[in-house]
């Protein structure tokens, strides 16, 4: 028999690009070529849909682009059954509460997270699906470069997404301080970190050989 899922009634949805050489990890290049950016990429996105995927905790989506098309997001599909879902938006939050919109017709409540997370653990996103299920209308999980890893509604929230300068550490600031002019209920989990700068790079780099 199939093993029952924690929280039946939520979906976890992974933004993920698709591995071109150039256009992925590209504060990285150099001291990475191209190519060695889009591999770490892919080994990333992958070590994110083990994590979204270990302790069956809910359903998982990958949201992918610029198309649903490319061999990798196929491979994937397959290894970690998610299905496949298209972007959709001029900028990132508008293909955020795309994302969101959709989700929230189907399930209860929806976590979205990157694929640039190394420190996001299952058991973070355990916690980050409990609170939803506990009556929280929003999760965030803030990152050290100002942004936010993990965001999960129960509804969605479109003024979150709109005018916002994404990719700047103005992000968190900016979305706390609209959660609490619109009265929205929420919490925090703990401090994470983005790999994007090679200081990232050299951390990652002595995280995962003590893994091991």
């Amino acid at each position: 028999p199939r093993l029952m899922l924690k929280y039946p009634g939520a979906v976890i949805m992974v933004f993920c690009k698709a591995p071109i050489s150039g256009q992925v990890k590209t504060r990285l290049i150099p001291p990475l070529t191209p190519e060695e950016a889009a591999r770490l990429h892919c080994e990333l996105t992958e070590k994110t849909l083990q994590t979204a995927t270990q302790n069956r905790l809910c359903k998982a989506q990958l949201w992918c682009s610029p198309s649903i098309n490319h061999p990798f997001f196929k491979n994937l599909a397959d290894s970690y059954s998610v299905t496949l879902h298209l972007q959709q938006g001029a900028d990132l939050g508008a293909r955020m509460h795309h994302a969101f919109c959709q989700a929230l017709t189907r399930f209860g409540y929806a976590i979205i997270i990157g694929c640039d997370c190394p420190s996001l653990t299952s058991a973070d996103l355990d916690t980050a699906l409990n609170q939803l299920s506990q009556g929280k209308q929003c999760v965030l999980a803030p990152a050290e470069d100002g942004g936010y890893v993990l965001i999960g509604l129960k509804q969605p929230q479109p003024a979150l997404f709109e005018n916002m300068p994404w990719g700047t550490e103005r992000v968190l600031g900016l979305t706390r301080a609209k959660l609490q002019t619109l009265n929205i209920d929420y919490t925090e989990l703990d401090m994470q970190w983005d790999l994007d700068t090679k200081d990232d790079l050299e951390r990652y780099r002595s995280v995962s050989r003590n893994a091991f």
